[in-house]
């Protein structure tokens, strides 16, 4: 018996199917099938009920199951046990960031890439979503470690979290739009003029599309969002053109001029976008996982809140 062959067998109970087992393996399907027969000739029961549309255990498979679980796990117990004892860093980290967010002051890149040089042997997953989603994945343990948009004033469950950016949002408009035009000029624009006034907004799922929809509930009426876009870029030359107001993160001093719009702060309530590193809360599961977090926290230093959190976790 070989631990791979115990390997392939749980990928083939989790998908329930041969073929997405072996793409998950990066292995050729026949040769999957060939190593759990071969398992199965080792025990003289059959583990697998290949018979259906899916495959499933049969008793014995299930029986067995938890035994293959474990010795897997021990296995990786042991290498993990080693590694700290020698300071090598292996294993696999899965890593989520937020659409947007891979801008100049996140470099994330730049840290994955110098992580890679000092650990080669981890290898490192990058993928980019939704705040909603990646939180349910850092909660379900797909996911390692993400940078997040946060979208209540309250943390997150389930997770820990470092605040990276916490600034006001602005409503963002060409320099003829009716908005600017008031008595005296104005100074800030309230939340409650944006009613009925098309708007353009991060994708749905993210956390400053989260603040402006909640902030706009509790003001009594419904965002009227006429376009989406990932990128805060492209939400700004979309407002350039005059087809709508863009709610961003407040923009450093001259480049809203250098993009031909005019910026107004948010108020009645003040709107905040914030910005966090998120891992699940009892900590990353593996060594690799725990050294790329602390790799990160230090580079993308944490920022105070004024309300309610800022620096959490470990």
């Amino acid at each position: 018996m070989e631990l791979r062959q115990l390997h392939y067998f749980l990928a083939v109970v989790e998908e329930a199917n041969f073929t997405r087992a072996a793409a998950r393996l990066h292995l050729a399907q026949p040769g999957v099938s060939a190593q759990i027969r071969q398992l199965e000739r080792e025990l003289g029961q059959p583990l697998l009920d290949r018979s259906g549309r899916t495959v499933t255990t049969t008793a014995v498979g299930e029986a067995v199951l938890p035994f293959a679980r474990a010795t897997l796990a021990a296995v990786e117990g042991m290498r993990r046990t080693v590694d700290e004892f020698t300071g090598l860093v292996r294993g696999q980290v899965t890593v989520g960031l937020v659409s947007g967010a891979a801008a100049d002051e996140f470099d994330v890149a730049a840290v994955l890439a110098d992580f890679h040089d000092d650990h080669p042997q981890v290898e490192i997953s990058l993928t980019e979503d939704t705040s909603e989603r990646m939180l349910a994945a850092l909660r379900g343990g797909e996911l390692d470690l993400a940078v997040i948009g946060l979208a209540d004033d309250e943390p997150p469950q389930g997770v820990g979290l470092q605040v990276l950016v916490d600034v006001p949002l602005v409503a963002a408009m060409a320099p003829d739009d009716p908005l600017l035009t008031a008595p005296g000029g104005r100074t800030a624009l309230p939340l409650a003029a944006l009613a009925g006034r098309p708007l353009i907004s991060l994708p749905r799922g993210t956390g400053l599309r989260g603040v402006l929809e909640r902030a706009c509930t509790e003001a009594g009426f419904r965002p009227r969002v006429a376009f989406e876009a990932a990128a805060p870029q492209v939400l700004a030359q979309l407002a350039a053109r005059g087809l709508g107001v863009a709610v961003l993160p407040e923009l450093p001093a001259g480049a809203a001029a250098g993009l031909g719009l005019r910026t107004l702060p948010l108020t009645e309530p003040d709107l905040r976008g914030r910005v966090a590193l998120a891992w699940p809360a009892d900590g990353p599961a593996a060594p690799a996982a725990g050294a790329l977090l602390a790799r990160m926290r230090k580079a993308f230093p944490a920022v105070g809140a004024p309300a309610p959190y800022g620096r959490m976790g470990p």
